[in-house]
């Protein structure tokens, strides 16, 4: 089987929060319910390269205002037209939250699309995924305890010709040693999406990093970066086991595989207009051309 054109992309929000894709040729998933002035033109934008006329799929991490907004989601929800939304399975406790929650289940209800809600019944129920599949694996929640972060979904979306390791804003330093663990996050990341914006919250350890080896990491921060993310410690962490740091501070991040095999990394700037840095990488899985 001849696997497909596989692109990611980090957007810049003018905001606090997250915001990213993986398409695997039109199949496009949208991590995170922001869609603001500031990165909608650039999802469209990506939709049209991609080839995508709708969302196969929204998945939102966490019910922070940061991940998921009140004010954002119904534009998501009328003009994107998810086909399918995998959101947290914890009960939100903030009128953001509930009413986000309340507008995902009417539209799978009214729209007869799919919802599924990643409560730890649902994450313990799956079947176990085999490694160099290309079934996205999901490593959390698994047991419902804890703070609201620490129920987070983490996921390594795997369709196409790299990966992505999403933690969401996952804290607690158990959910990394069980992630670390796993031998398909171990073997297979390639970008990873850095867990709380890239926090030190002893969840983005050096063992962490030294276990999983992605090529590079992601960073989602506003254009004033006022919240200082990645933290020093994280940088450092990184810097020393020699993994390329990418963050949205000035402009979006692609990064792109087609036939090649080779995984191009784009950082732009100037409001998306022109390239501030680059790197290419092999991918930790060749798919075969077969």
């Amino acid at each position: 089987m001849r696997m497909k054109k596989t692109r990611f992309r980090a957007y810049q929000l003018g905001d606090k929060g997250s915001s990213f894709s993986y398409s695997v040729d039109n199949n496009f998933t949208l991590i995170e319910a922001r869609f603001n002035a500031t990165n909608a033109p650039s999802i469209c934008h990506e939709m049209k390269i991609t080839g995508a006329s709708n969302l196969a799929n929204l998945h939102i991490t966490g019910w922070d205002k940061d991940h998921c907004s009140e004010s954002e989601l119904p534009a998501i929800l009328e003009y994107l037209k998810p086909e399918k939304i995998q959101y947290p399975g914890y009960e939100p406790d903030t009128d953001c939250g509930k009413a986000c929650k309340r507008m995902i289940e009417d539209y799978c209800t009214k729209q007869k699309k799919v919802g599924v809600r990643y409560t730890p019944d649902y994450v313990n129920g799956l079947s176990v995924g085999k490694e160099r599949g290309y079934s996205t694996i999901i490593y959390n929640p698994i047991d419902g305890e804890g703070n609201h972060n620490d129920n987070s979904i983490a996921a390594l979306f795997r369709a196409g010709r790299f990966t992505v390791l999403s933690l969401g804003d996952c804290e607690s330093e158990h959910i990394a040693k069980r992630i670390q663990m796993g031998s398909m996050a171990a073997n297979e990341t390639d970008v990873l999406i850095l867990a709380h914006h890239g926090a030190n919250n002893g969840f983005t350890t050096d063992e962490f990093i030294k276990a999983i080896k992605p090529s590079i990491a992601i960073c989602s921060s506003n254009y004033d970066n006022q919240y200082e993310h990645p933290r020093g410690e994280v940088r450092q962490i990184l810097h020393q086991n020699n993994v390329h740091l990418f963050t949205t501070k000035t402009g979006d991040v692609i990064v792109e595989c087609n036939e090649d095999n080779k995984v191009h990394v784009k950082n732009l700037v100037s409001n998306n207009t022109k390239i501030n840095s680059s790197y290419t990488f092999t991918p930790r899985c060749i798919v075969s051309e077969s």
